[in-house]
């Protein structure tokens, strides 16, 4: 039973987290061998084929113990700029330099520290989306979240004509982008992206875009050379354009515990998320900063980059093929990230609901994460709730885990059919 505390809000649990606590009162934990994580929004973190080799220690010298600086350590931020201008800037004239980067304890540090420094303003947002953004964008009240619709007979995507109307008709001055996105592993890219940063300078809506698996990507790619997306690419000038970037060690580099995120922008904006930061979290962790560094030379991300994609690429088509073959489709298959935005409307009642066969999945070992929870719902303003029929299905974990996962779900299948 529920104790109401005075002066406390009820606060929800995300969607991972909330799938997670429900399937510890079933007996997961991690690193059990019976369960399989398939609502996981990690990669795995061991060795794959072709990656570097892993970090497996991390010295910390003695000046390194003390507190770090609210925005970072000033190596790991020219580390970051330096990367983004070797990767994505060559040959032009504006260069991120380390005033363009910020350090944060994590992606959703680094949202967050955002988010606050926004000001009595509309925010676009899209729908589906990453459901830690729900929180997000509720708990500041400074500026009015505005959802934007992503149809699934478009293929879950927006063309840039069509954003243009909703930035202007919306009175949107800022718009945050998951790109590859989650939960539909939809993507971004080339003219299609270039067009979107024309529209941040244009319109003067600021584009906050989220990174995280820009190296999940898995049209378009080569054997030998790895695929990288960023907006980094096509910002013209690096302190005026309404451009802005957060990514991280958590999936680019498969180093989730580490908690080490950066963001990308104009000076400007810099300054005001480090602000933020002095009164929200104090800075990121300072050792792993430092241990960060040689992770960021280009050869090294990619080398992990073309291992990233060639591994998890097989996994992909692993699972897409599997759930196919049980009657489970996604409506457009993922070009990027690490999930299947998995239709189950041709299953067998109760299964064809997302959140029954999520509790069905915990009865067989399986964690899966119900799609209603990427109906991003920022202070319940909407009664009604969409993607009752969908879940997330991860193939972030080992194939291993992959295989007892969908094994499981057969068996959940096989059940209902009798």
């Amino acid at each position: 039973m529920d104790t109401t505390i005075p002066g406390f809000r009820s606060v929800p649990r995300t969607g991972v987290i909330y799938v997670t606590h429900e399937a510890t009162r079933h007996g997961f934990v991690y690193g059990h061998p019976e369960w399989a994580n398939l609502g996981q929004g990690s990669p795995e973190t061991g060795s794959i084929p072709g990656a570097p080799d892993r970090v497996e220690a991390v010295t910390i010298a003695p000046a390194a113990q003390q507190y770090g600086t609210v925005g970072g350590v000033k190596n790991l931020r020219q580390a970051v700029a330096d990367f983004y201008n070797a990767i994505y800037r060559r040959g032009k004239k504006s260069q991120y330099t380390a005033d363009n980067v910020s350090i944060a304890g994590g992606g959703r540090l680094a949202l967050t520290r955002l988010a606050s420094a926004l000001g009595n303003i509309n925010m676009g947002h899209f729908i589906p989306d990453y459901t830690a953004y729900e929180e997000l964008l509720s708990v500041f009240k400074a500026f009015t979240p505005i959802p934007i619709l992503l149809r699934r007979e478009h293929g879950y995507k927006i063309s840039p004509a069509d954003l243009k109307e909703e930035i202007l008709g919306r009175g949107l001055s800022a718009l945050l982008v998951s790109n590859p996105a989650n939960p539909t592993g939809q993507l971004i890219e080339g003219k299609e992206l270039s067009a979107w940063c024309d529209l941040a300078r244009e319109c003067q809506c600021s584009m906050i875009f989220d990174e995280f698996y820009s190296h999940y990507i898995y049209a378009g790619t080569s054997a030998k050379k790895a695929k990288m997306i960023s907006a980094a690419q096509y910002v013209n000038d690096v302190d005026k354009d309404p451009v802005v970037i957060v990514d991280g060690l958590t999936k680019n580099w498969r180093y989730p515990g580490w908690r080490i995120s950066w963001t990308l922008g104009p000076k400007a904006v810099i300054e005001a998320i480090a602000s933020a930061g002095s009164f929200l979290d104090g800075g990121a962790n300072h050792p792993f900063q430092n241990a960060a560094l040689p992770l960021l030379d280009p050869k090294n991300a990619e080398a992990e980059t073309l291992a990233i994609q060639k591994h998890f690429g097989q996994k992909r088509e692993m699972v897409l093929a599997r759930l196919k073959k049980m009657n489970i489709v996604a409506d457009a298959p993922p070009v990027g990230a690490f999930y299947v935005w998995a239709n189950l409307a041709k299953l067998p009642a109760p299964l064809n609901d997302g959140m029954s066969f999520f509790r069905e999945c915990l009865k067989e070992k399986t964690i899966v994460v119900p799609g209603v929870f990427f109906d991003v719902n920022p202070g319940n303003r909407r009664t009604s709730a969409r993607y009752t029929n969908y879940c997330r299905i991860s193939y972030g974990p080992e194939p291993e885990k992959l295989e007892i996962g969908l094994a499981a779900i057969a068996r959940v299948i096989a059940k209902f059919k009798k």
